[in-house]
């Protein structure tokens, strides 16, 4: 391609919201105008059914839940009730939020609080990591910790990290139905230390949670509850307390946050491709991947603030359209598979593939204009390292591009809250129509239901397991017959781990298979 027809096809393409100084040129996705025509339809259909959607239409038949994620930053779209509950939510985030920085609220020596821990898991976890370390400076008003696993060594690692300080730890437990059992359990394990250190953890914990829950009731003596509603799903929370709460305390920008993410929502209803980013995602998904998920997406951002963003849209992404079945009920095995590292360091991690390995794949690449606060520095004359920065990105393009791989670039001016709002909601938009192009519920997720389902099954059998055992050594086989399973394999996994952590006895034999195990 010439310099002057890739100058047109750029130009033409590109894609530029003022609103929000942002802007995606598509124009090195080998895409034609013939296939941009036969796709409105299918896009004029999939803007309809987004529309009913921010209306309060029902979005999962299989659940009878409306999808209102949109409310949340412009609540004059939902209903009266819900518009109301949601800014009154707003109010009591931010209210919460000052007495802790002020000094009202307390823990249970007096001390102020400095350290946050959120106990979460999936979008409860992944969106205010994503909003902590892209937004988060030394000057914060509070440090924030994770608990997003059930991982036990985990835990101790950021008890490790809060050490003397946990005197001054604010705990906020996030879970919708209060059932979720990586969070159930970070929160007894947080209980259980609060406790040894002398400290009533009720005068340390918040809760975000729906109204009824388990965690609801758990929680009522607790310093304070916020709300989580049945129309707003984890991975589509950010914008609710479930991010505000924990960006609030951090004292990062909650308004700017929320404003970002209006703009993009206003920006991405528009049918005009050349100022609806979201919508011009949806297409370059579909045609990259044949509307079948046949390529990977590779998410490069070019900025060290915005290293989560790869995993953040991984779960936003995947769990919204990795789906068996589309709407009708038909087997299709849809999905789009999502990856992603940093710029430069991917230059030295995976470009080598990228360009010159299997064809699997298409990049998007987010480039950001602001460098840093201040003045720039030279590294050599007239050169920055923000200058290198770019140099590599569009290097990378450009040399990908030689070889027929596809790539976007996804512009925005800055890292800051209105920023951060409008991926969020951008990305979101485009899920939500890509979702309608395909014919899939990006709004329930059967699979991760099932791995629960199959994860209290293990448990279950490892109660029998246990209660199988006595002083005599026994080899897996017999173990299981005893517990009533005829699932050997794993029975002998459960034995294995229990035996590594002292719970039971291991008595070697000559194949690891054939060891045996007692109480």
């Amino acid at each position: 391609m010439s310099t002057n027809s890739s100058w047109d096809r750029f130009a033409k393409h590109l894609c530029v919201v003022d609103s929000l100084g942002l802007s995606l040129d598509v124009s090195k996705m080998r895409f034609t105008d013939e296939w941009l025509a036969s796709m409105q339809a299918p896009l004029s259909h999939a803007f309809d059914e987004m529309a009913a959607l921010e209306q309060g239409a029902i979005a999962n038949p299989d659940e009878r839940r409306r999808v209102g994620h949109y409310w949340l930053r412009t609540p004059e779209l939902a209903a009266p009730e819900d518009a109301a509950a949601i800014k009154a939510a707003l109010a009591q985030v931010k209210a919460f939020a000052k007495t802790v920085h002020d000094g009202a609220v307390k823990g249970a020596t007096g001390k102020r609080f400095t350290q946050l821990l959120v106990v979460g898991i999936g979008g409860s976890a992944l969106g205010p990591q994503l909003a902590t370390d892209a937004l988060g400076e030394a000057s914060d008003r509070m440090t924030l910790h994770f608990f997003d696993n059930t991982d036990p060594d985990g835990f101790d690692r950021v008890f490790a990290r809060l050490g003397s300080r946990l005197d001054e730890t604010l705990v906020v437990v996030i879970s919708k139905s209060g059932g979720t059992k990586e969070t159930r359990n970070g929160m007894v394990e947080a209980q259980r230390v609060f406790a040894k250190a002398g400290l009533d953890f009720e005068k340390h914990a918040v809760a975000v949670t729906s109204a009824g829950s388990e965690l609801e009731k758990v929680a009522r003596g607790w310093l304070a509850r916020f709300p989580m509603w049945d129309w707003v799903g984890g991975r589509t929370s950010q914008t609710s307390a479930v991010g505000l709460l924990p960006a609030a305390l951090q004292g990062l920008d909650v308004d700017g946050l929320l404003e970002g993410a209006r703009l993009a929502d206003a920006a991405t209803r528009t049918r005009d491709l050349s100022t609806n980013p979201a919508a011009l995602l949806a297409l370059m998904w579909h045609h990259a991947t044949g509307g079948r998920g046949q390529k990977d997406l590779v998410v490069l951002p070019y900025k060290d603030r915005l290293l989560l963003l790869s995993r953040y849209l991984q779960q936003l992404v995947m769990e919204s359209l990795g789906k068996e079945q589309d709407l009708r009920g038909a087997v299709v095995h849809q999905g789009l598979s999502v990856y992603g590292n940093k710029g430069s360091t991917d230059q030295h991690a995976y470009v080598q593939q990228l360009r010159e390995g299997v064809r699997n794949f298409f990049v998007l690449f987010i480039e950001v204009l602001k460098d840093r606060p201040g003045e720039p520095m030279e590294v050599e004359p007239r050169v920055t390292s923000g200058d290198y920065l770019l140099g590599f990105l569009l290097g990378t393009r450009a040399a990908l591009d030689e070889k027929g791989r596809e790539s976007m670039t996804l512009t925005v001016p800055d890292v800051s809250a209105k920023t951060l709002g409008a991926l969020i909601a951008l990305f979101e938009r485009a899920v939500g129509l890509y979702a309608f192009l395909i014919g899939v519920n990006a709004y329930h997720q059967p699979g991760v239901e099932a791995g629960k389902k199959a994860a209290t099954a293990v448990l279950a059998l490892q109660q029998k397991v246990l209660d199988a055992l006595d002083g005599t050594p026994r080899a897996a086989p017999e173990v299981a017959a005893r517990a009533g399973s005829d699932d050997v394999e794993t029975t002998f996994k459960l034995l294995q781990h229990l035996a590594a952590n002292g719970r039971v006895k291991r008595e070697r034999a000559g194949r690891l298979v054939d060891d045996r195990f007692s109480r």
